[in-house]
């Protein structure tokens, strides 16, 4: 498994970084994003949407579970599974649809849905230390293929 690891400094390097991954996706992969509350995940979504061409506002759909942007090179799903209560939930979505779709799916609190995952995928996790600054992140970005 190969890993790569980024660290910055500022909500607008991890901003940027995400803008370069977002440049550099291509249609069907499938991206999951892990961190703790506040460890910028939104702010490196919103940087994946730019990169893919994205201009509208960009938030998290906690309470949707899945936002769909359209307007960039290809489709964007965002979703956000923190509130998740059972699988079936996300059959009832269509889940399959969007992970085997012809976009980018960005996947945030991934770790609640694991077994619905498709093996190949990048696995990014966002990390604060307040030690180093607050605005520091460590970002670590996994190709996983099962």
């Amino acid at each position: 498994m190969k890993e790569t690891v980024f660290e910055t400094y500022s909500a607008e390097e991890t901003a940027a970084l995400g803008e370069k991954i977002g440049a550099c996706a291509a249609p069907g992969d499938v991206y999951t994003l892990t961190g703790e509350l506040g460890a910028g995940k939104t702010t490196f979504t919103q940087g994946i949407a730019r990169g893919l061409g994205i201009r509208e506002s960009v938030s998290s759909p906690t309470f949707t579970i899945v936002q769909v942007y359209e307007e960039g090179r290809m489709p964007f799903y965002h979703f956000d599974v923190y509130r998740i209560g059972d699988i079936e939930e996300m059959e009832e979505i269509g889940y399959e649809d969007y992970f085997y779709g012809n976009g980018l799916c960005m996947i945030e609190w991934a770790n609640r849905i694991e077994e619905l995952l498709p093996g190949k995928r990048k696995d990014i996790t966002i990390e604060k230390n307040p030690a180093i600054g607050f605005d520091y992140r460590k970002i670590f970005v996994r190709e996983a293929e099962s």
